[in-house]
């Protein structure tokens, strides 16, 4: 079978999550490594062009782009492989939805060729056999921002099982949405993602008071997916938003068992104000890193990463003491 001709996954034949890789890596470790920002650091690459509508998903296609992509997941890598950190990388395909892909008329295989080639830079690092984790990664339909133009629940599972059946077929260790500004839509994409049968990660974007931007509070977010999935998330995460945001000594204790990582944006404006910014934004590092450090030792959670704005000096400011 070619990867065009791949299929999606048989949703009738999905299992409880027992003892994937992933699971074993957060329960055996106190740190794992999450990559830095990909997208932010390529728009400010005078060598690549993003596209107008999937971003950096076809520079999978492009010489120049896979050498600038794979530069930086290499990099990243590095910095884990030197502190002897578990490490977990995302498809490049956060807007590589089927409504994107088909309007771009690019290559309908794109999610599971992204997962390819992402797994091409794995073997080519000879790395420890299962030190390195692959994430599909999708995100919202609309704008991660803007929590009115989020979908309601099923149809946010009718829009994304397209994506994340294609990204699971094509053999991630687990699949993780991001940015999600609405607790609806994520549930919808939490009953996609269960019928797949693999482990999957939620991630909200959170406002500077700790809610998710619909004004959910993040506890009441994850109950609500939690008792509406047939198979809950392996956890769940906050990223584009500071570490300051989460508010984490605020917050009720009960949130940790379930809050497994923090990809964080390097500054503290709110979303509005990066959003707009036509340079980079970022607070001091050392401050962010310390922010950082302490939602892992002081609250348990254990994936750590970097959103808008970060990029290699970030990761090392994560295990730097």
């Amino acid at each position: 079978m070619t990867r065009s001709e791949q299929q999606p996954i048989d949703r009738s034949t999905a299992q409880p999550d027992t003892g994937w890789p992933i699971q074993q890596l957060i329960r055996d470790n106190r740190l794992l490594l999450m990559e830095a920002a990909i997208v932010e650091q390529l728009r400010r690459n005078s060598d690549i062009k993003l596209h107008p509508q999937l971003l950096n998903a076809p520079l999978i296609y492009d010489a120049q782009g896979r050498r600038e992509l794979s530069g930086l997941y290499r990099r990243y890598w590095e910095i884990a492989l030197a502190a002897d950190l578990p490490f977990m990388m995302c498809t490049p395909t956060w807007r590589a939805n089927r409504e994107r892909v088909e309007h771009a008329g690019v290559n309908p295989s794109i999610n599971g060729d992204a997962v390819f080639y992402l797994r091409s830079l794995r073997d080519a690092w000879d790395t420890a056999e299962g030190r390195v984790m692959i994430g599909g990664m999708i995100g919202c339909k609309n704008d991660c921002y803007q929590p009115a133009a989020a979908l309601s629940s099923g149809e946010a599972t009718r829009f994304h099982a397209w994506q994340i059946d294609r990204l699971a077929a094509a053999g991630v260790d687990f699949l993780i949405a991001e940015t999600l500004p609405s607790v609806a839509e994520a549930n919808g994409i939490a009953h996609a993602m269960a019928g797949t049968g693999l482990p999957y990660i939620i991630s909200f974007v959170i406002d500077r008071h700790g809610r998710v931007l619909d004004g959910s509070s993040l506890t009441a977010a994850m109950a609500s997916i939690d008792a509406g999935a047939f198979r809950p998330p392996l956890g769940y995460m906050v990223n584009c938003a500071h570490p300051g945001f989460l508010r984490a000594d605020s917050q009720p204790p009960g949130l940790f068992g379930r809050l497994v990582g923090y990809q964080a944006n390097a500054s503290s404006l709110d979303h509005c104000d990066l959003d707009g910014a036509s340079e980079l934004q970022a607070d001091d590092v050392a401050d962010w890193g310390r922010l950082m450090r302490g939602l892992n030792r002081n609250f348990g959670v254990k994936i750590l990463g970097g959103c808008c704005g970060t990029g290699v000096e970030h990761l090392r400011a994560l295990i730097d003491d």
